[in-house]
């Protein structure tokens, strides 16, 4: 594959979730320029078959623009429904009592079907229910294998079918329904790179999700339960990547918890080395207007500032009126919070200390040569990826060009912080890697004739795994004049 599209001047990525306003293939190819690096087929909404066309247009652009691109399929998870009314809605009014049952018949004033019999048994009275994103509030009173009494706190209107969130209790759900194993199996048929799982609650649903995947995509792990926080590093251990996932997350937790909790997630996912997204809400207002507000604004560069490694659209480009606007301010956002002088020590705000491991070290030292020398690019050689993920937790002054003979390696690159990953052939020598090297900075417009350029790679080379060689190169005018015949 030829890879002729420069490397982005930011380093944070932008992940944008295509759907009904975005899925053709000259918004797809519009959404990237304006600034995606990494596209989001929410399972939630639509048919398998209009998502495999989906699929199909990203990985035409992918060719026709000679640039590793990123998939990421959202996997619906079990969400907790209500049945339905006779009426298709009621009001409930504060103070009065509602049951849920197991009862199929359609819903009144006094009660409603519940079709999640895990409900009945994980509940204790005094549990709180949230319908509706949090609208209406019922307080458990009383309960059997077949009823639940409440009593409403905060009353409302409610139509058939709305949400349920169970912030107090850990739910015996399965992390995969039927659907979801069907939809991950779809997922890894296509060929995506990551498979994100919806409502984690424990490290056991990572781990199972893991086994059926068996490496044919990375995981992400949304974080979106009170329950997972109780568990956060084991989470994010058995997790290839881990996003924030604030729609949920905001409902569960008073809305006020949500900020310092962002912040923690992404403190530990950055110290422990895995790439973090920041979604949900981000320039909501742009679902119908062609401009953000000013919070959304701060907001979007509150997670850029704490050094979160991509921030994600989701309606404001999936069914929004300005879908390509919204990906420009996004990156508009990005590239104005990273000129800030006092970004870098924003960034840096969170210690990342190294595991006691040649690649480790060399990847803190990289960082350390980098600032020091005024570097122009750090280049590493990968099969995994991992030098690239390790080079990129320290969050360095110099972008990261990433070398790998794998496409799957280069695609899954894309929601990493300041990587550009180029599928080229492998290196068998030390000449060739720095060759190389340096006429792939040039061509990626990383690098020019004078500057100089950090190369990581292992020897003996091809050995995933191996690396141990940190070396400082400078680009000549020879080799500018030449970059373009390897």
């Amino acid at each position: 594959m030829a890879n002729s599209v420069e490397a982005r001047s930011r380093r944070v990525r932008v992940l944008a979730t295509l759907g009904p306003a975005s899925r053709s293939p000259e918004m797809i190819e519009k959404l990237f320029r304006a600034g995606a690096d990494a596209f989001r087929v929410n399972m939630s909404h639509g048919a398998q078959a209009d998502h495999a066309q989906t699929i199909a247009h990203i990985r035409a652009l992918e060719k026709q623009l000679g640039r590793p691109t990123t998939i990421l399929v959202d996997l619906q998870g079990p969400k907790l429904r209500v049945g339905s009314f006779a009426e298709g809605m009621v009001l409930l009014k504060t103070g009065q009592t509602f049951v849920l049952d197991r009862d199929t018949t359609p819903g009144d004033q006094s009660r409603v079907c519940l079709p999640h019999r895990e409900l009945f048994v994980a509940l204790e009275e005094g549990a709180r229910l949230l319908l509706d994103d949090g609208k209406l509030v019922l307080r458990v009173v009383a309960h059997s294998h077949d009823r639940i009494e409440t009593v409403v706190e905060v009353g409302g209107a409610l139509s058939n079918n709305k949400g349920l969130n169970v912030p107090d209790v850990v739910v015996p759900l399965a992390a995969l329904t039927e659907k979801d194993r069907s939809d991950l199996a779809f997922a890894l048929d296509q060929g995506v790179d990551w498979v994100a799982l919806s409502f984690v609650q424990r490290p056991e649903d990572v781990a199972e999700a893991r086994r059926m995947i068996g490496g044919r995509a990375a995981l992400l792990a949304k974080i979106e339960k009170p329950a997972a926080l109780e568990r956060l590093d084991a989470i994010i251990e058995l997790a290839d990547a881990v996003m924030v996932a604030r729609g949920d997350l905001g409902v569960e937790l008073p809305p006020q918890a949500v900020p310092p909790m962002q912040k923690r997630i992404v403190e530990a996912a950055r110290r422990m080395g895995r790439p973090v997204v920041v979604a949900t809400q981000m320039l909501e207002s742009m679902i119908k207007a062609p401009t953000p507000t000013r919070a959304e604004v701060s907001d979007v560069a509150t997670a850029i500032y704490d050094g979160a490694d991509a921030v994600m659209l989701s309606a404001e480009s999936a069914a929004g009126d300005w879908p390509v606007e919204s990906v420009a301010m996004m990156n508009a956002i990005a590239e104005a919070v990273e000129r800030d002088p006092g970004y870098a020590a924003r960034v840096h705000f969170t210690e990342t200390r190294p595991d006691p491991t040649t690649a480790d070290a060399l990847a803190e030292a990289s960082g350390e040569i980098a600032r020091t020398i005024g570097a122009a690019a750090i280049i590493c050689f990968t099969t995994s990826g991992s030098t690239a993920r390790r080079v990129a937790r320290e969050r360095p002054s110099a972008p990261l060009l990433v070398l790998t003979p794998r496409m799957e390696t280069a695609r899954r690159l894309g929601l990493l912080w300041g990587a550009h990953a180029v599928r080229t052939r492998d290196v068998s020598s030390f000449e060739e890697m720095i060759g190389k090297s340096k006429r792939m900075a040039l061509r990626h417009g990383l690098a020019k004739a004078g500057d100089r350029v950090i190369i990581m790679a292992g020897v003996p080379f091809g050995t995933p795994g191996s690396t141990n060689v940190v070396h400082v190169a400078r680009i000549s005018g020879d080799e500018l004049r030449g970059h373009r015949t390897d």
